[in-house]
């Protein structure tokens, strides 16, 4: 089917789980406060790696969303994803009637997957062998087993799957679920993104790519610094983010409350190299093009970009290039923040997360900031809101997410206005 111009998205629920709170206004609070969700990892022995901090879940109750037995055999990736859906849903104060149940849908993002599931079932499988194996292995493993899960408990039997693209996975989840809307063959769609990586497999490959942070494992707080000139590698997080979006003929028909308005989706790809991206940004410089375009918006009118900032070297170069290519005088003008400097970086689950940074920056008018910017890097000169949240307006705002792979996604929300 083809777009539908006249078809308006709007964002009507929320729900996250996260390593700075299991509810929005927790995870809100904590944010504008500044608050870190680094610590020293506490689920395995990290006391021989280069890396031993990350942003853990911790004190998450997984019998609030699903009963034990159930648990048992699915992987937090999933249980992070189920419980984020149904956070979302309530917030949304949805009911969906049978009949139009084919009419709503769901697309989770994921980077990995079911990481511990993996772990645990091939330490079965090669000190038990074969016969061992449980027969949910594989659903406890595959990537769109969040999306299956988050339809059976929620009985939404629209078009339902995973967005598989590394860390931009959260991102594109949420603009393929816009595009459904768009048709107008849906009227609801729960979309975002969840990861549950701290697990050894995971943390000791990314420690064997040297892409973490390791000058901070004494003071775990200190170690995600997006854009700072002491930045030394990204630091892992884990949970989820995931939003209600709804038509605004079928959102203002219930009398719903209404966040902000999704207006565009762009993606693009590097087609450069798997991990590091292209220099110029192009195909960045691209994305962010598009969903400007897309959405018939003046650079000029951008208030505020929630950055990928991974605090990596190249990732905070290649973002500041791109959104000075973009923005040209006006970048100045700009807030930009990351908020992996509070969350780390959630992965998979990352759009989901910071789609709903947006959207409540756009709702409360405050900015959250990028914590631990403390060294300026003549390279990366923009105003990256540091260390304390700014109030100011926001009408108009970008979240950006980029993937191994060379993925690159971006969303573009306003305020709603009849």
């Amino acid at each position: 089917m083809k777009p539908n111009q006249e078809v308006r998205v709007v964002v009507t629920g929320l729900g996250t789980i996260n390593p700075l709170g299991h509810t929005i206004n927790d995870f809100w609070n904590a944010l504008i406060m500044g608050c870190s969700g680094i610590r020293k990892v506490s689920r395995f022995d990290v006391s021989e790696l280069p890396t031993q901090i990350a942003g853990e879940v911790v004190g998450f109750d997984v019998s609030h969303y699903m009963d034990a037995k159930e648990a048992g055999h699915t992987d937090p990736c999933t249980q992070f994803a189920l419980a984020a859906s149904q956070l979302a849903f309530e917030d949304a104060q949805l009911h969906i009637p049978d009949a139009e149940s084919d009419r709503c849908g769901v697309i989770i993002g994921t980077g990995i997957g079911g990481m511990r599931s993996i772990q645990e079932h091939s330490f079965t499988l090669f000190s038990k062998g074969c016969k061992r194996l449980s027969p949910f292995t594989i659903p406890s493993v595959i990537c769109n087993i969040a999306s299956g899960k988050v339809a059976i408990a929620l009985k939404l039997r629209g078009p339902n799957f995973g967005a598989v693209s590394a860390c931009a996975s959260g991102t594109h989840a949420i603009g393929e679920a816009f595009h459904w809307l768009k048709t107008g063959a849906v009227d609801v769609m729960l979309a975002g993104g969840s990861e549950a990586s701290i697990e050894p497999l995971g943390f000791c490959g990314f420690c064997s790519m040297k892409a973490m942070s390791t000058h901070f494992n004494d003071c775990p707080e200190k170690a995600s610094r997006p854009f700072d000139a002491k930045r030394d590698g990204f630091v892992m997080g884990e949970g989820a983010g995931v939003l209600v979006l709804e038509t605004l003929e079928h959102a203002q028909k219930r009398g719903a409350k209404i966040y902000g308005e999704l207006c565009a989706y762009s993606a693009s790809c590097d087609a450069f190299h798997i991990t590091r991206p292209e220099p110029s940004g192009r195909a960045l410089i691209h994305c962010f093009r598009s969903v400007l375009d897309n959405s018939n918006t003046q650079p000029v009118a951008v208030d505020y970009i929630n950055a990928h900032g991974t605090s990596t070297y190249y990732n905070d170069l290649l973002e500041t290039t791109a959104i000075k290519a973009v923005f040209g005088d006006h970048t100045q003008k700009l807030n930009i923040s990351s908020t992996k400097s509070m969350t780390g970086h959630l992965l998979g689950a990352a759009g989901g997360v910071e789609a709903i940074v947006t959207v409540k920056a756009i709702e409360t008018g405050i900015i959250p900031p990028t914590i631990n910017y403390e060294n300026a890097d003549p390279q990366c000169d923009l105003n990256y809101t540091p260390n304390k949240a700014v109030k100011r307006p926001v009408k108009v705002a970008i979240s950006d997410n980029l993937g191994f792979g060379g993925q690159n996604g971006a969303l573009l929300f306003k305020a709603f206005s009849d």
